[in-house]
């Protein structure tokens, strides 16, 4: 999916305005594991002049972008996170890692040869799914409406349960995000 619909899906899921500093780290939790792949795509085409071409058909798929990636999707380093922030009875630090878990539940069924090592530290196997968010030979023209009604689905939870101004805000801005980036990825690949 789309990061806009991570950061949406997991503040509807573990945001709870009642519950102080949860909605952001719910937002924080979902952009977790996508962060390593934005700073490395900004160090390396705005930093070193890399071009675009290269660092997604080349530097995404090197051993050494996959390690990072395999680290922060990590099914097994994040489910120790949130059975510790459970254990803690945190509800920000579980609001965190429960919307990173719901992020890497989300993207498992819908990356193919751009999939992640979920499973890493046992084992370097990738699921590659025969399903796609962005690739039209893997059926995103139907996922993607999918992803985009599930996004429109969250918005409407998370009004629902607010009446601050700046929660709704963030929500509408992303929705709106994520309503353009899937339509963009339909049309470019």
């Amino acid at each position: 999916m789309n990061t806009p619909a991570h950061l949406l899906l997991g503040a509807a899921a573990f945001g709870r305005p009642d519950r102080r500093g949860t909605f952001s780290a719910a937002l924080l939790g979902a952009f977790a594991p996508d962060i390593s792949l934005y700073l490395m795509v900004a160090v390396s085409i705005w930093g070193m002049g890399i071009p675009a071409e290269t660092v997604f058909r080349e530097l995404y798929y090197s051993d050494a972008w996959q390690a990072v990636f395999a680290v922060d999707n990590s099914f097994i380093l994040w489910g120790l996170a949130l059975g510790f922030s459970i254990w803690r009875r945190s509800a920000v630090f579980t609001a965190f890692c429960g919307a990173a878990m719901l992020h890497l539940a989300l993207d498992f069924p819908l990356h193919t040869h751009d999939a992640r090592q979920h499973f890493w530290p046992l084992t370097n196997w990738v699921f590659e799914s025969p399903f796609s968010y962005w690739d039209n030979a893997a059926y995103a023209s139907v996922v993607s409406p999918i992803a985009l009604s599930m996004s429109a689905g969250a918005l409407v939870i998370i009004w629902s349960r607010t009446k601050a101004l700046w929660l709704r805000g963030v929500s509408l801005v992303l929705f709106l995000m994520e309503l353009m980036s899937s339509g963009v990825w339909r049309f470019i690949f």
